[in-house]
């Protein structure tokens, strides 16, 4: 507005504050404004600048969330009138309460139209906060279905054996599609779930995993990059050392005693010694 005299401007902007049709926010360049989405602004009329204030802290934390006591230390308001602004902006549906995995007695604070991250809902394998074990196995043996079918179709070709091995191999993008058309999850499952089922299957031995160059916009790709996996059987039964736990460990060399990973809080090894 340089048609307008600082003074003008000054005047404008307070007034559109007051009304709570404006963001206040700071940055490096010093202070900046942002329209307020006219809906919300519209559920926080008349509403008194501690709950403006607690409102302002819940939507900057977006779809993380923040903790009551958080929300505490940055409006320095007590506790008790904390609880209660909390609660008449769930009862007005302006935010919501969301369960951590991270913190099972806990809850974070969130916009309601917001979709919560997946560290706080911990993502497909938590429901209710519970780990879906027995969702999981069965994720874990309809990916290796595949692959091992991929690979005996490969067999049953009868051609060299590069091509063989070559053809065995099958994309992330391959798997979370077949995962998808059984339609064995409730939930909407992505390609990093079904890579995250791939790598517990290469640490238990069963498959193998390649990366290969691929050409932009390629189906399944990352960066130019494809992950390709296939079932594998071993020639010979592994050692003693190989299973038990620290034989396929991902972070055998990050374990020692003291240390935040170490022999003594193992819950693998504590197990395998158990059985």
């Amino acid at each position: 507005m340089p048609h307008m005299e600082a003074q003008q401007r000054a005047v404008a902007i307070n007034r559109l504050l007051s009304m709570g049709q404006l963001d206040l926010l700071r940055s490096s360049a010093g202070l900046l404004y942002r329209i307020k989405d006219s809906q919300n602004a519209s559920k926080m009329k008349g509403s008194d600048n501690q709950e403006k204030l607690v409102y302002q802290i819940i939507e900057d934390a977006g779809n993380k969330g923040i903790w009551s006591r958080d929300i505490r230390y940055k409006s320095n308001l007590p506790l008790t009138e904390i609880n209660k602004i909390l609660k008449n902006l769930e009862s007005k549906k302006l935010i919501k309460a969301v369960k951590s995995v991270a913190a099972s007695k806990k809850k974070v604070y969130m916009l309601y139209n917001l979709q919560p991250d997946r560290s706080v809902t911990g993502g497909a394998w938590y429901s209710d906060q519970d780990f879906e074990s027995e969702f999981v196995e069965v994720l874990n043996q309809q990916c290796f279905k595949f692959l091992q079918s991929k690979a005996e179709a490969a067999r049953d070709s009868k051609q060299n054996p590069m091509i063989q091995r070559n053809s065995s191999f099958a994309s992330s993008h391959e798997v979370w599609k077949y995962i998808c058309e059984l339609g064995i999850s409730k939930v909407e499952l992505s390609m990093e779930d079904i890579e995250t089922i791939l790598n517990t299957l290469i640490y238990d031995g069963k498959v193998e995993m390649t990366i290969i160059a691929a050409k932009e916009g390629t189906v399944g790709s990352v960066d130019g990059q494809m992950r390709l996996y296939r079932a594998v059987s071993p020639l010979i039964q592994p050692t003693g050392l190989v299973r038990t736990p620290c034989g396929l460990c991902p972070v055998f060399d990050d374990c020692h005693e003291g240390g935040e990973i170490s022999p003594s809080n193992c819950i693998y090894m504590t197990e395998w010694l158990e059985f």
